[in-house]
C-alpha cells in the first residue's frame, strides 16, 4: 500500500447545513456575571466565535484557500495519512517535513510556504493521524514514535534521501523522535518548544538562570492554570469526546482555550472547523492518552537540534533540554507573544529556518 493519491478538499454541503443549523440552537452555559475568563474560556468568546462562525466565516472561501495547494494521501502503518507537498521552483530544492500539534492543524503552517519555497524548500507538511483530513485513527498506539516512523516512510516514499524536520506544539515532540528514529536521513531539526521538564530533585533547581527561572515561571503558571486538557485528555479523551464531537460550540469552547484571543478569528475558527468537518475532534485528543502511555525512549537524542520559540510562550529550560538532546546547536527567543510563531510571524520563522538548515543542505 504504497500509492500516493491526489486529494482536494470537498465537505458535503449537508454537513456545512447541518453545522450551521447546530450553532443556531447552541445551548449557552451560564457564567457568573462579571467573572471573564476566571472560570475558563468564556461565554462571551464562545458566544463570538459561534456568531462570527455563523455570519462571517466561508468554509467554501477557506477550502479554496487550502485547495490552491497540492495535497494528497497515502496509507502508512494501516492509517490514512494526508499532506501537503510543495515543491520549490529552485533547482536542488531541499526538503523539510513540518509537524503540527493539538488543537492546530498543518493550517499553522500554511504562512511559511511561500518564502520558505521560495528559499529553495520543498515542503511536506502531513496532518497528524487522527487529525483532520488524514482521518481517525482505527487502531491504538499512535504515539510520537509510531508517527515519527510513519513520517520517515512518507519522506523515503517520496523519494527523499536527505531532510530536515520542523515542528511545533504537539509536533516538536513528533520532530526529535523523527530524528531518533531516522538519523541515518534527517540532518537537523528545528522545533518551537523543547519539552524537556524537571524530574522533581531539588537539586536540579539550583543556580538557575534568569532565563531558565523566567521559562520554569511560565511553566509553573501553566500547569496550575491550564493543564487541566492535558490531564483529561490523557486519561479519559473518550470521555470528553462526546461532548465536542455533538456540539460544535462546545469544541469552540474547549479547543478555544489554546487558540485564544490573541489569534485571528479566522485562524482559529478554521483549525476547529477542520476538527469538526472532519469528525476528528475525538480522535486528536487520543493523541494524548497514546502519549502518556508510550514506552518512553532512553537516551538523548543526537541530530542537530535548534530551538526557535517565543519569550511569551514556554519554549523550555535550557538545561533539561541539554539533559535530554545531546546536540543543541541553537537556541534562540523572539519578542513575539504567541504559540503559533509560523502562523503569526511567518517571515521571521522562515527566515529562522532557512538560516538553521541552510548550514545542512
Amino acid at each position: 500500500m504504497t500509492t500516493i493519491t491526489p486529494f482536494r478538499i470537498n465537505v458535503d454541503q449537508a454537513d456545512l447545513d447541518d453545522l450551521q443549523d447546530r450553532l443556531a440552537r447552541t445551548r449557552w452555559a451560564d457564567q457568573i456575571p462579571g467573572s471573564g475568563d476566571t472560570y475558563g474560556v468564556s461565554v462571551d468568546r464562545v458566544r463570538h466565535l459561534v456568531n462570527y462562525w455563523r455570519d462571517g466565516f466561508d468554509w467554501r472561501e477557506v477550502e479554496a484557500k487550502l485547495n490552491a495547494y497540492p495535497q494528497f494521501t497515502t496509507e502508512i502503518d494501516g492509517q490514512n495519512i494526508h499532506f501537503l507537498h510543495v515543491k520549490s521552483e529552485r533547482d536542488n530544492a531541499f526538503p523539510l517535513i513540518l509537524t503540527h500539534g493539538w488543537p492546530g492543524t498543518f493550517v499553522e503552517f500554511l504562512g511559511v510556504i511561500a518564502p520558505l519555497t521560495a528559499a529553495g524548500y520543498d515542503l511536506v507538511i502531513p496532518s497528524v493521524p487522527g487529525y483532520g483530513f488524514s482521518g481517525t485513527t482505527t487502531d491504538a498506539g499512535w504515539d510520537d514514535t509510531r508517527i515519527a516512523k510513519a513520517w520517515a516512510e512518507l519522506m523515503s516514499r517520496l523519494g527523499y534521501e536527505k531532510y530536515g524536520a520542523v515542528g511545533n506544539d504537539g509536533g516538536a515532540q513528533i520532530s526529535p523522535e523523527l530524528g531518533r528514529v531516522d538519523p541515518e536521513h534527517v540532518v537537523a531539526v528545528q522545533v518551537s518548544q523543547v519539552y524537556a521538564f524537571p524530574t522533581g530533585d531539588p537539586a536540579e533547581l539550583a543556580d538557575l538562570t534568569d532565563e531558565e527561572a523566567q521559562s520554569l515561571a511560565t511553566l509553573d503558571w501553566f500547569v496550575k492554570n491550564k493543564m487541566g486538557f492535558n490531564i483529561l485528555q490523557s486519561q479519559q479523551p473518550q470521555t470528553l469526546a462526546h461532548a465536542i464531537m455533538d456540539s460544535p460550540a462546545g469544541l469552540v469552547g474547549w479547543n478555544g482555550q489554546l487558540l485564544g484571543p490573541d489569534l485571528d478569528d479566522d485562524f482559529v475558527l478554521t483549525n476547529i472547523a477542520i476538527h469538526w468537518l472532519t469528525g476528528t475532534a475525538g480522535s486528536a485528543i487520543r493523541h494524548y492518552f497514546e502519549k502518556s502511555r508510550a514506552e518512553q525512549p532512553t537516551g538523548p537524542t543526537t541530530v542537530p537540534l535548534a530551538l526557535s520559540g517565543s519569550v511569551g510562550d514556554f519554549h523550555g529550560i535550557r538545561r533539561f533540554a541539554d539533559r535530554d538532546h545531546s546536540n543543541i546547536v541553537s537556541w534562540r527567543t523572539h519578542e513575539v507573544y504567541t504559540h503559533y510563531l509560523h502562523h503569526v510571524a511567518p517571515e521571521l520563522m522562515a527566515g529562522e529556518i532557512t538560516e538553521f538548515f541552510g548550514q545542512y543542505r
